[in-house]
C-alpha cells in the first residue's frame, strides 16, 4: 500500500541549542507548541535549517527522539539523515524508524563529488535500507551537496533499486524539472517543494506539499497564499508571495539560519544560536534585523494574518 503523502507546510524545524551549545530538548516542546500553534502540518528534523551536518549522530538521535516525544503523532515526522559516511546515515535511518518517525530523507555525501546517477543510486539505496519500512525522500539541494544530476532520471533509476522510494525534497529553483518529477509514471512519487520565495509558482505547477525554513515564523502567510491560490484569487496569492519574498529578503541580509533563530527569539521561541561556522548575529545586527522585519510590516502582517487564520501569534 503507498505510504501516505507529504501535504501542506512541512516546516524544517530548528534545532534549539541552550547557552552552552547543547541540544535543549526542554525548547524542542516550546518550538514544537509554536509551530503546532501555527498551523503547520509536519515537520522535517535535522535538514540544513536544523543544523543537522553541524551536529553529531548521537545529538541528531537526541533531537529526533525529543521531536518525535514533543509532537506525540500529532503530525508527521521527517528525520533527515544524511551523512558524509553512509553507515552513519544508514544507523540514523535505522534509530529513525526504531523511535516511530514517519518518514526519513537523506541529502547525499558532498565531500567526494557525487557525479553519476548510478553513484547516487547506490548511496541512497545503501542509507534507506536502514529503515525498510519508512518512506524514503531523497533530499535535493544542489546548493549545498553541488549535485546537479536529472532528478527524473534519478527517480527512474532508484525505483528498480530502492523498495521504500516515496519521492523527493525538491530544494531547488528548476520547476520544469519539479513537475517533470512529479508527472513521472502517472505521478508515482510525491515530490515535495523546498524554496519558499517559489511557493506560488510550484503551486502553479501542482505541488501538493512544501518544506521550508521559514514556515517556522511565518506559516500562516503561507497558509493565506495556499488559500488565495485555491480560490483562484491570483492577485491575492501574488500580494502574499511577494511578503515572503520581502521577509526572506530581509532576512537574507544577514547570516541567515542565525537570522532566522534571531527572529523566533523576537517571537519568543529561544532557540538559542547556530553553531559554528555559521557565526551567530551580534547585537548590531539583531537591532538591524528588528528594524528591517519592522520596515516590512513583518510583525504587523504575521498578527494580522494569524488572527484571520484562526492562529494564536505567539
Amino acid at each position: 500500500m503507498p505510504a501516505p503523502r507529504l501535504t501542506g507546510l512541512i516546516a524544517a524545524a530548528y534545532t534549539p541549542l541552550d547557552e552552552l551549545g547543547k541540544v535543549n530538548r526542554r525548547a524542542i516542546h516550546a518550538m514544537t507548541e509554536h509551530l503546532v500553534r501555527d498551523g503547520v502540518d509536519g515537520l522535517y528534523v535535522c535538514g540544513s535549517t536544523g543544523e543537522g551536518m553541524s551536529l553529531s549522530s548521537a545529538e541528531r538521535r537526541e533531537v529526533a527522539e525529543g521531536y518525535v516525544a514533543a509532537v506525540g503523532r500529532r503530525m508527521p515526522v521527517v528525520i533527515q539523515v544524511g551523512h558524509n559516511s553512509l553507515a552513519e546515515a544508514w544507523e540514523l535511518a535505522r534509530h529513525a524508524e526504531s523511535i516511530g518517525v514517519d518518514a526519513v530523507s537523506a541529502t547525499c555525501p558532498s565531500y567526494f563529488p557525487i557525479n553519476s546517477v548510478e553513484t547516487l543510486v547506490d548511496c541512497m539505496a545503501d542509507i534507506a535500507v536502514g529503515a525498510p519500512n519508512l518512506p524514503f525522500y531523497y533530499y535535493h539541494i544542489p546548493a549545498l551537496t553541488h549535485s546537479q544530476l536529472d532528478m527524473v532520471e534519478f527517480l527512474r533509476a532508484a525505483a528498480k533499486r530502492i523498495p521504500n522510494l516515496a519521492g523527493i525534497k525538491y530544494t531547488a529553483p528548476t520547476t520544469h524539472e519539479f513537475q517533470a518529477c512529479m508527472s513521472l509514471d502517472d505521478g508515482r512519487f510525491d515530490v515535495v517543494w523546498g524554496c519558499d520565495e517559489m511557493l506560488l509558482p510550484a503551486l502553479a505547477v501542482g505541488s501538493a506539499g512544501a518544506i521550508g525554513s521559514t514556515y517556522n515564523i511565518a506559516a500562516p502567510l503561507y497558509r493565506s497564499l495556499i488559500s488565495a491560490f485555491e480560490r483562484h484569487d491570483l492577485v491575492e496569492a501574488r500580494h502574499l508571495q511577494m511578503r515572503s519574498i520581502e521577509l526572506i529578503r530581509a532576512l537574507g541580509a544577514f547570516p541567515f539560519h542565525s537570522a532566522m533563530k534571531a527572529t523566533l527569539r523576537l517571537l519568543g521561541i529561544d532557540c538559542g544560536v547556530c553553531r559554528l561556522p555559521q557565526q551567530p548575529l551580534t547585537d548590531q545586527q539583531v537591532a538591524a534585523l528588528r528594524d528591517r522585519l519592522s520596515a516590512i510590516g513583518f510583525f504587523e502582517w504575521r498578527e494580522s494574518i494569524s488572527h484571520e487564520s484562526g492562529v494564536s501569534a505567539t
